[in-house]
């Protein structure tokens, strides 16, 4: 096993920048997720630590070796591809011990390596078969295990569970954190999927535009993203940005004015009619009965408590089981803009209703609008 650092990693194909100035280090034995829309780069870096891109600038090292020149069968790294990339005429015994057949490991220790990693990973009884009698989410496993087989310094998955219907892909996940918690190896885990990242990070990569935006453990990352990018890419749902403007320490958010707390002015020093993009996770958004309002204590200051009241009309109702997802609109900022909140599943509200929700400004989050970078907390 081994660390991994890149220092100033740059790709480009002629006029096109794929990654500009990666640099990170990966300590030994954790496992880091690049994470990002498609485009992003996450993938070049990825081939790049394989050795199957070469960087245009910069340097990469595995463990304490610069490997820039070296070639990507020199590296001792694994990779599990998105298509798995098994070998049809092979049974899984054999697929399994091709990568140690190719570097002319002792027969006997080749067999011994195969069935430790077999049962490992519970396809001991799968051993001759071949490839195209097994169902998608035992051939993802057949592929990690010729992967692990090597034990390889870093160990790099390419979308690996992409290809899995949503039950499969769940249980393999928790598969994949428990098989890392107890090989350790170094693990660079590429995907777009959110969820994903959170679930099996030690540290998030967010990257967009071949940059990297943010570096940082799930929670602390949900917490307190760098930007605007971050904090509508990591949640689901997605956080609610709403175009506001400060005006009479209030911020103006389509027709409805909500009243800016003294905390939240002094960090921003706003001035008169400063735009801002204010963003609340769904989560953080509730329906304002009498109820909640006596239990509130509503009528004492408002900012003693920091909710805040804003009109809205159901668009969209989406049952999710334990709860219901509301998309809702707010007046006079046109259909493109909508609030997402969610709601307990005994709940029943139909599109056109109109309600009133409480915001928690509490969980405020406030971003530059030209250049999206998060001005509070």
């Amino acid at each position: 096993m081994a660390n991994v650092r890149l220092e100033n990693i740059t790709r480009r194909y002629q006029n096109v920048t794929a990654i500009e100035n990666i640099s990170f280090k990966i300590p030994d034995g954790e496992f880091w997720v690049l994470v990002g829309p498609s485009g992003c780069g996450k993938s070049t870096i990825m081939r790049t630590i394989a050795g199957l891109e070469t960087a245009t600038s910069g340097n990469l090292y595995i463990g304490d070796n610069l490997v820039n020149n070296i070639p990507a069968r020199q590296r001792d790294v694994a990779m599990v591809f998105q298509n798995y990339a098994l070998y049809p005429h092979m049974t899984v015994a054999e697929n399994l011990a091709f990568g140690l057949r190719m570097r002319n490991v002792d027969a006997a220790k080749i067999k011994e390596r195969v069935e430790i990693v077999a049962r490992s990973l519970s396809i001991d009884h799968l051993l001759n078969r071949k490839p195209k009698q097994l169902s998608g989410g035992q051939q993802q496993r057949v592929a990690l295990g010729r992967a692990i087989a090597r034990e390889p310094k870093v160990f790099l998955l390419d979308e690996p569970l992409s290809n899995l219907d949503a039950q499969l892909r769940d249980d393999t996940r928790a598969e994949l954190k428990q098989l890392h918690q107890r090989l350790g190896i170094t693990t660079v885990y590429v995907t777009h999927d959110q969820v994903e990242a959170m679930t099996l990070a030690d540290k998030i990569v967010v990257l967009n535009g071949g940059k990297i935006q943010q570096i940082g453990d799930p929670q602390s990352i949900y917490a307190k993203p760098a930007n605007r990018m971050v904090a509508t890419f990591l949640g689901n749902p997605a956080m609610n940005i709403l175009p506001a403007i400060y005006a009479n320490e209030s911020f103006q958010v389509g027709s409805q004015s909500l009243a800016c707390p003294p905390s939240i002015h002094k960090r921003l020093q706003a001035k008169e009619g400063q735009a801002f993009d204010l963003g609340i996770r769904p989560e953080n958004i509730e329906i304002f009965t009498p109820q909640t309002a006596e239990e509130d204590d509503f009528n004492r200051d408002i900012w003693a408590l920091e909710k805040v009241p804003l009109d809205v009309e159901v668009k969209v109702v989406e049952p999710l089981g334990r709860e219901i997802l509301i998309r809702a609109s707010l007046p006079a900022l046109g259909a493109e803009t909508t609030v997402q909140l969610q709601v307990p599943a005994g709940v029943r509200l139909r599109p056109g209703d109109r309600l009133t929700v409480q915001l928690d400004f509490d969980r405020l989050f406030i971003f530059d609008p030209s250049t999206g970078e998060a001005l509070y907390p």
